[in-house]
């Protein structure tokens, strides 16, 4: 499977796939989607008013051990397929992502 992920000159953009009041909450691994390879994410939280895309970005800070402030949604604010930057040094959270 390809990378779900792309370096940028100022971090990583990532594809996720967010599943909204899940039971099991976390990294889900990795699965194909609509768009191409992409990052599962489960979150407790309902799709309502962000707060599920808060979550993610914070499921996904706590993967990488970066600040929940250095990941955004860029792309998909309300679809469950998204993409997601994470700001810092591109090389070394690739290698995080890889390990995923």
């Amino acid at each position: 499977m390809t990378a779900f992920w792309r370096i940028l000159p100022d971090g990583v953009s990532v594809a996720v796939k967010v599943q909204p009041k899940s039971r099991r909450p976390g990294i889900q691994g990795r699965s194909a989607s609509a768009r191409g390879p992409c990052l599962r994410i489960g979150v407790t939280e309902a799709a309502e008013d962000g707060r599920a895309n808060r979550a993610a970005c914070s499921v996904l800070a706590d993967a990488l051990d970066v600040p929940a402030s250095a990941v955004a949604v860029t792309l998909g604010q309300t679809s469950r397929d998204k993409t997601l930057h994470v700001a810092g040094d591109g090389s070394s959270l690739s290698a995080r992502l890889d390990s995923l």
